[in-house]
């Protein structure tokens, strides 16, 4: 039962996390960090044609990130259930899996289309997810709101504390 509970809290500490990358292109800059768009010194006829490539791009994910975030919340279900079903739980994985496939996918069109914008655009792209695209550091190992900071017990977490003598 205590493997299932961390299970969900990772199945939920991903959501949100997908989630939170998600809004990020929402907001000015779309993503692109506090001052990273002036320091790229792009021209405004480049600035506009990276703005539309981006909406573009929110737009055209808008419908795979929804299904990403319903099958990682119908993927939290089953791991909730008191026998966790282990063919279910591998097949709806399966099904996330696919989906995060068609996002990188969608994601190194996007990188590839916004060099020819400008090559400067392409900095950073390889670096982790997005490469430079998001701000902020993000959520790490023992960051989930779920379990606060040290995230207790699992792989990357910090070992147990020993005990006060």
């Amino acid at each position: 039962m205590k493997t299932s509970k961390i299970s969900l809290v990772a199945v939920l500490a991903l959501s949100l996390t997908l989630g939170l990358a998600a809004s990020s292109w929402a907001r000015p800059g779309g993503g692109m960090g506090g001052g990273m768009m002036g320091a790229m010194n792009l021209t405004p006829d480049q600035a506009g044609k990276f703005f539309d490539l981006k909406e573009k791009f929110h737009n055209d994910t808008a419908p795979l990130r929804k299904q990403m975030m319903v099958k990682h919340a119908e993927l939290a279900a089953l791991w909730k259930a008191e026998k966790p079903d282990q063919a279910a739980i591998t097949a709806k994985q399966k099904e996330v899996n696919a989906l995060r496939d068609q996002m990188q996918e969608k994601r190194t069109a996007f990188q590839l289309e916004a060099r020819k914008i400008s090559p400067e655009l392409g900095k950073g792209f390889g670096r982790g997810m997005g490469g430079g695209m998001h701000h902020g550091r993000g959520m790490g190992p023992g960051d989930c709101p779920m379990v606060g900071p040290g995230g207790g017990p699992g792989p990357g977490g910090p070992p147990p504390a020993a005990p006060a003598k």
